[in-house]
């Protein structure tokens, strides 16, 4: 009998570990967006030194809610509180499981009256439409998925391009476009700015650790648009950042895109497993790295361990607020976001085992992102023992460093020296992704999230930070 739902394809499976584990989904792909204009080290540099123009129209899903009861749903769907939240404000919305763990995130943004639009995985769009559906809301709702990552020659449309300018020129651009200074956007407010002659909706946005902003409008103009941008910043040395640097950009600010979704296990969450399709995200997803568990709940994280414990608020009604409350409780528990530096010379021993002939090399390591499944999870380990784990990778030519972001023990102190196992137990899974390999091991130094002092001191308090 045909599998319909992902409560069918785990039942086939046996253990939601393995399943994912094995998957044959293949590479994650950033679709449509040039991998390098120029390369991707150049790309990392311009975020830092002048100015960079994010792509950000095409990997990502979008939700958006109208109706009388929008504010109601997307308060339900959240730990965020929605007190002082108006027209023209946005914010990093977290949804979690009705066990307290987190499905995703992304960004929700206040649009109108009765109106919300959600920006951001697959997941959490999965978990809104799930609840717009089958709650008791009076809603209407449009999504639009990301682009296809293999478009096959068909046209590709979206309802919305959006872009962002970031750097330390980005104001200097920004002010070129509008045509001279425009009033103070605060911190994830959105306003309107000119360009080209248009007026263009901009978030207050600060990816690169500088002010810089998101801009969003009809996809029809997507183009003229982009020109526009590239145009005005060429004095500034504006750089387009292609899908291969693009996602690198966070193991420097410090965000984990891809926790797993904690949807695989509980009784609680078994009409929505039996809501998502068959071939759903969550049923097609791949989980990769060195930690091995057969108890898929050892894969999930809470809001507290992915530093996003100043969200959470007490003050409404909302999806896992009951177990979140026990996991409140217990604060000696939390585990904490880092960002973990890799050893340089265990770094080049890992590029040298390629370069004996007739022996298994490591892991390959892929630059500047070293992710090879939907979700990762690498064994971070001190005195042989697991304290934490590497959940998203790469490297940074800026800081000439290989760097990961993960979750460590509460004991765990920055500046301690780990151990991090890369590549996968007995040569390998069979993901599509994984060649025939030999395990290593790699110091790590735990550091601080953000990495890049420029944005660990210009980030708003508790955005993207463990505090």
């Amino acid at each position: 009998m045909s599998q319909k739902n992902l409560e069918d394809v785990l039942k086939a499976a046996g253990n939601p570990v393995q399943l994912l584990r094995n998957s044959k989904i293949g590479a994650y792909v950033y679709p449509v967006v040039p991998s390098e204009y120029t390369n991707w080290r150049d790309e990392q540099r311009a975020w830092r030194e002048s100015a960079v123009l994010f792509d950000q129209s095409h990997h990502m899903a979008e939700f958006t809610v109208k109706g009388p009861d929008a504010l109601k749903l997307m308060s339900y769907c959240t730990i965020n509180s929605f007190n002082n939240f108006s027209i023209g404000k946005a914010k990093q919305m977290v949804p979690i499981s009705y066990d307290g763990y987190v499905i995703g995130d992304g960004i929700l943004f206040y649009e109108d009256k009765d109106e919300f639009v959600f920006v951001g995985r697959a997941p959490t769009v999965n978990w809104l439409q799930f609840h717009a559906e089958s709650g008791k809301f009076k809603v209407d709702f449009i999504r639009d998925d990301r682009s296809p990552s293999a478009p096959r020659g068909k046209a590709v449309v979206r309802r919305h391009y959006r872009f962002q300018i970031q750097g330390p020129n980005a104001w200097q651009v920004i002010q070129k476009l509008n045509g001279g200074p425009i009033s103070e956007i605060k911190f994830f407010n959105w306003d309107y700015i000119n360009l080209g002659g248009k007026k263009v909706k901009a978030l207050r946005h600060g990816m690169a650790g500088a002010p810089g902003l998101e801009l969003w409008g009809p996809y029809a103009e997507y183009e003229q648009v982009f020109n526009t941008i590239l145009e005005a910043g060429r004095e500034f040395g504006i750089v387009p950042v292609g899908s291969r640097a693009y996602a690198s950009n966070t193991l420097e600010s410090g965000w984990i895109p891809s926790p797993l979704p904690a949807v695989y296990s509980g009784d609680s969450m078994k009409k929505y497993r039996e809501w998502l399709p068959a071939n759903s995200y969550e049923a097609t997803g791949s989980l990769c790295g060195s930690f091995v568990s057969e108890n898929i709940n050892d894969y999930y994280t809470t809001p507290y361990d992915l530093g996003y414990g100043p969200f959470v608020k007490f003050d409404h009604d909302f999806a896992g607020r009951e177990a979140l409350e026990k996991i409140a409780a217990k604060p000696e528990t939390h585990r904490k976001k880092v960002t973990f530096a890799w050893n340089g010379e265990d770094m080049s021993k890992i590029f040298a085992s390629f370069f004996h002939p007739g022996k298994l090399s490591n892991k390959y390591f892929e630059w500047p992102i070293a992710n090879y499944g939907s979700s990762s999870f690498d064994a971070v380990q001190k005195g042989g023992k697991t304290v934490g784990y590497s959940m998203f990778g790469g490297y940074s030519y800026n800081e000439r460093t290989a760097l990961s972001l993960g979750v460590v023990n509460p004991d765990v102190q920055i500046g301690e020296e780990l151990t991090l196992v890369w590549g996968e137990e007995n040569g390998g899974t069979h993901k599509a992704t994984v060649e025939r390999h030999e395990q290593t091991k790699v110091r790590v130094q735990v550091a601080a999230v953000p990495y890049g002092e420029e944005a660990r001191k210009n980030y708003a308090a508790g955005w993207r930070t463990s505090k």
